[in-house]
């Protein structure tokens, strides 16, 4: 009979009792990283949607007319850094033609964005370019990031810039 007590394979109480505050120790840490994967998750989404935004307007400044023959530019120019491009020689007379957007429409109205448009002839150039029949596009969205617990991250801001240099047609 002691051999058949003896071979039965089991966890006794107190390996069990020793056992649960290790799990709970290891379950808790994991607990914890759920948040910061939740807001590096939401980090990333923002981000991505910033660049979208900033990459459609600028495929909407590159499309925009600007030729020698016949003269006409509804691309426009920055008169400073903090405006944005005008053209006097679009369709309507002197106009905005790519007015800053303070919110975007619905559904991107956690974001603002802005184009500047500088000439490359003038001041220097423009990331080493050197010529009047091309324009420096720049693009900047900017949005509040989402703290951890989904809420507005404070005065914060982020932005994404992307340019592109444009050659007159």
């Amino acid at each position: 009979m002691h051999r058949r007590f003896a071979d039965e394979r089991g966890m006794t109480l107190a390996e069990v009792l020793v056992a649960l505050p290790i799990i709970t120790i290891g379950l808790l840490a994991l607990l914890s990283a759920i948040p910061l994967a939740s807001y590096s998750t939401q980090e990333g989404s923002q981000t991505s949607t910033a660049t979208f935004l900033a990459n459609q307007r600028l495929e909407q400044v590159r499309n925009a007319q600007w030729s020698a023959i016949p003269a006409t530019d509804c691309l426009g120019l920055s008169a400073s850094s903090t405006a944005a491009p005008q053209s006097s020689t679009c369709t309507a007379g002197t106009i905005t033609t790519f007015a800053d957007e303070s919110p975007v429409a619905a559904p991107y109205t956690g974001y603002t964005r802005q184009v500047r448009v500088t000439d490359c002839g003038t001041g220097g150039g423009c990331t080493g370019v050197t010529s009047s029949g091309m324009r420096l596009a720049i693009v900047t969205v900017t949005y509040t990031p989402l703290s951890p617990n989904g809420q507005t991250a404070g005065p914060s801001s982020r932005s994404v810039v992307v340019g592109m240099v444009i050659a007159q047609r």
